[in-house]
């Protein structure tokens, strides 16, 4: 019973973990316009995303428009596009490795160490997908936190932590979280096994007093 809830739990959050990757890698607001010093136009707000860039002004009309080359990004956001692909992909995978390791909950106890072995890779796989998304979150934090106190850039060209940044680091630590219970579920289902088809001990001198015992009685029985 506790197995089986441990197990829907890992996967419902793995779940929230893969959809937020999808959402944080389609987001436009990773980096958010800032309204410091002199930069008081606070009608008109500017998203960049990995996709494209949006200007909303205030709060009615909004327009976004992809991105024209690959190479106009900087290499923060060039590198996330791919990393956060990558990222994606693998919580999706692990996402239906873990689902079909679930469906053999029930089987009887031989198959055991096919079942391990699978939430085992789905574990792998969450934490894998895990890192490669936060990898890209807190690079591009990181950027932006050292231009915003850099003096020597532009406060026009200044930015703030978009929301989806937040909601990357959520992701993130969710795929982590998913691919931490599944391993040790894993590790649980081994030592069950273990401690479940244990063969009993077999000593030399109790073999073979059985077998003269056994002799004995052969031999009484026919000369009766």
């Amino acid at each position: 019973m506790v197995s089986g809830a441990l197990q829907v739990a890992g996967l419902l959050i793995g779940g929230i973990g893969m959809i937020g990757t999808f959402a944080v890698t389609g987001m436009p607001q990773w980096r958010v316009s800032a309204f410091i010093e002199h930069n008081i136009i606070v009608f008109e707000t500017i998203w960049e995303g990995l996709w494209m860039h949006c200007i909303r002004q205030a709060n009615i009309r909004m327009q976004c428009k992809v991105y024209d080359s690959v190479l106009a990004l900087s290499a923060d956001l060039q590198a996330s596009r791919g990393l956060m692909c990558a990222g994606s992909a693998l919580s999706s995978l692990a996402f239906l490795v873990a689902a079909v390791g679930m469906k053999c909950t029930r089987c009887r106890q031989s198959s055991w160490p096919a079942k391990g072995y699978i939430l085992l890779t789905a574990g792998l796989l969450f934490i894998l997908s895990g890192a490669i998304t936060l990898i890209p979150v807190c690079w591009v934090a990181n950027t932006i936190i050292k231009d915003f106190y850099n003096p020597a850039v532009n406060v026009a060209q200044k930015r703030e932590l978009g929301e989806a940044l937040y909601l990357g680091w959520v992701a993130a630590f969710c795929l982590l979280a998913a691919g931490a219970i599944f391993c040790c579920f894993c590790r649980c289902c081994e030592k069950t096994r273990s401690y479940g088809y244990s063969a009993p001990p077999h000593h030399p001198l109790h073999n073979q007093h059985l077998h003269r015992t056994t002799e004995s009685s052969y031999s009484r029985s026919q000369y009766v």
